[in-house]
């Protein structure tokens, strides 16, 4: 294994497999790290199959608005064999907590269709957004064509009246492919800004992390200390900040998110990224690789 160790002291390493006997548990990011939204990435499907067998287990933690087992379908069909993890945990799994206590009081979905599985066995009564008592932001009814910017008109008459919002995916901007995409945490930020009230349900916020302490805890049958655990992402204000609030060690991955890709991933572009970040990681890769 060779590394390279830059001004900030964040060794870039070829291989992981240096720091897997420090972990039991991986607390892996999803999107951007195991697939970029349109095909799976072969060297961290890899890398998790081979620390799962040495005895690691793999949790993947996603901000997707999504229920488990929607995520688990996903990773599926973009090639990501069942031997990769062991379990997932969901911004959209938090989302249903936090929904519950609304009972049947009028719920607007912010989002898109193929986000409606969010609310599937939840006894919620859909309303539009002018007579609603609580928003829930899954996305951009279409990410392709809008910003966060084309509800702002909406937005500002929903923060006027006073209605709070569940948001289902903090990420602001997500990967599918070579071109970033706006998600529900741009929304949330633009409505908070306009002096609306969120209640975020995904990374890098506690509960998720509590969530995927408990799953963890369970598939290897006993409390798993936090020492003993690594998070990998490569969203700073998501993975590694969400990370460093929850006592975790974390390992950066580049991706378009903060990695421009025509620049070389060296100590320079490192230094820059973290020299005043309250939580650095232990170790960054270009991609997650065994």
């Amino acid at each position: 294994m060779t590394s390279i160790a830059p001004a900030v002291g964040i060794p870039i390493l070829a291989s992981i497999s240096s720091l897997a006997t420090a972990a039991d548990v991986w607390l892996s990011d999803v999107w951007g790290v195991i697939h970029n939204g349109r095909a799976a990435f072969p060297a961290a499907v890899d890398a998790c199959v081979r620390f799962r067998a040495q005895a690691g287990t793999v949790i993947l933690i996603t901000n997707a608005p999504r229920p488990d087992a929607a995520v688990a379908e996903t990773l599926a069909r973009l090639g990501v064999p069942r031997a990769a993890w062991d379990a997932i945990v969901t911004s959209g799994d938090v989302t249903r907590d936090l929904v519950r206590p609304w009972g049947r009081r009028p719920l607007f979905h912010l989002g898109p269709a193929r986000d409606a599985g969010v609310f599937e066995g939840l006894d919620v009564s859909f309303a539009e957004a002018n007579a609603a008592d609580v928003v829930v932001c899954t996305g951009l009814f279409d990410d392709e064509t809008e910003t966060p910017e084309t509800y702002r008109p909406m937005l500002e008459r929903l923060a006027a009246r006073g209605t709070p919002m569940i948001c289902a995916n903090p990420d602001v901007f997500v990967e599918r492919g070579d071109r970033l995409i706006p998600c529900a945490g741009g929304i949330a930020q633009l409505f908070q800004a306009l002096g609306g009230d969120v209640a975020y349900a995904g990374k890098p916020y506690a509960p998720i992390y509590e969530r995927a302490f408990g799953i963890a805890s369970s598939v290897r049958g006993t409390p798993v200390p936090k020492d003993r655990m690594l998070a990998i992402g490569d969203g700073l204000k998501t993975d590694l900040l969400g990370a460093g609030e929850a006592g975790l060690r974390s390992v950066f991955i580049a991706s378009a998110l903060h990695v421009d890709p025509r620049r070389d991933f060296d100590e320079a572009l490192l230094a820059e990224l973290f020299a005043t970040y309250p939580h650095p990681p232990i170790a960054a890769q270009p991609v997650l690789r065994w």
